[in-house]
């Protein structure tokens, strides 16, 4: 392969978090230059570990995909997220506890790199508009969201508009697994928030979960009237899917029908950022995300009633 410095056209991206599957899903997307999906144009050139002590998911992956990405990958480990920024174009904050994200990105923002921001975006509302203020006043291109917002069967259900008229509500289902770092639908539950807003757009007003040991149900009315709904299961399915409802008919979305995995789609858009400086996403929306999470958890947390956006 040839080195990177020998190939100017190259974007050099920094890796901050390497407690996520996504380090290695990433890796070889950009490095696997026989890979079914490879994404071509960009490198990983540097990376920092990171990882959270108190949170088990980080400590039980953190050496394992540190391991594979410096081995198979021939990436550098350097020391700090400072170090990372210093050596290249683009950064992907890969940690996989959003309590750290804000922190991580006040050390990089200096650097004034274009950040992508993996899931969740932060596990705070106040923190969330935060770093967008920190973005927007250095001017920094930054984009978060789940991988299954870019699902190709929803996808193809959300670019169908030719005879079903506009999306009148929606429904999307996955696992909930509660772990007490992230709080309620900030783990598991913000795949399907994603995917509920990428079909319906920015404007819920208010929000109310009812809670089981086995399932969460949390249902959103956004002003125009429309009504999306989210359910969460602990009962071992773990299948991720939905329907989204138009004036004229309903899609059943099946995130599993096309071969291409989600995280390339994902991993497709993010290289428009890091070319072009600017995101499909709007952070607004990604404010809200992170404040509708926040309602339903407050909801969950009191019993089910209704919480205002």
């Amino acid at each position: 392969m040839i080195p990177v410095e020998q190939q100017p056209h190259l974007i050099r991206i920094g890796m901050i978090g390497l407690d996520t599957s996504h380090v290695t899903a990433f890796a070889k997307l950009l490095h696997d230059t026989d890979g079914e999906h490879y994404i071509p144009g960009a490198r990983i050139v540097a990376a920092f570990p990171g990882g959270s002590p108190d949170f088990e998911r980080s400590v039980s992956r953190l050496e394992g995909y540190t391991n594979e990405l410096r081995e198979q990958y021939g990436v550098k480990l350097v020391d700090s997220p400072e170090a990372v920024a210093e050596q290249c174009d683009a950064i992907l904050l890969e940690s996989v506890d959003g309590r750290v994200h804000l922190e991580q990105f006040r050390r990089i923002a200096p650097f004034g790199k274009p950040v992508f921001i993996d899931k969740p975006f932060t596990t705070d509302y106040a923190e969330a508009v935060e770093l967008v203020r920190l973005a927007e006043r250095e001017s920094i291109p930054v984009m978060s969201c789940s991988a299954l917002r870019y699902a190709e069967g929803l996808t193809r259900v959300l670019e169908d508009t030719r005879t079903a008229g506009s999306v009148i509500g929606a429904e999307f289902y996955g696992p909930l697994e509660i772990v007490p770092t992230q709080p309620g639908l900030f783990w598991y539950g913000i795949h399907t928030v994603e995917m509920l807003y990428r079909s319906m757009g920015r404007g819920c007003v208010e929000v109310r979960t009812t809670t089981h040991a086995d399932h969460d149900l949390v249902v959103g009315q956004w002003a125009d009237g429309r009504i999306g709904v989210i359910r969460g299961n602990r009962r071992g399915n773990k299948q991720f899917g939905g329907i989204v409802h138009r004036e004229n008919d309903s899609y059943f979305v099946d995130v599993y029908a096309n071969g291409k995995p989600y995280y390339a789609s994902l991993l497709e858009q993010i290289m428009q950022l890091f070319r072009s400086g600017s995101s499909k996403i709007d952070l607004s929306e990604t404010l809200e995300i992170i404040r509708f999470i926040e309602a339903a958890n407050a909801s969950r947390d009191s019993g089910g009633v209704k919480v205002l956006l």
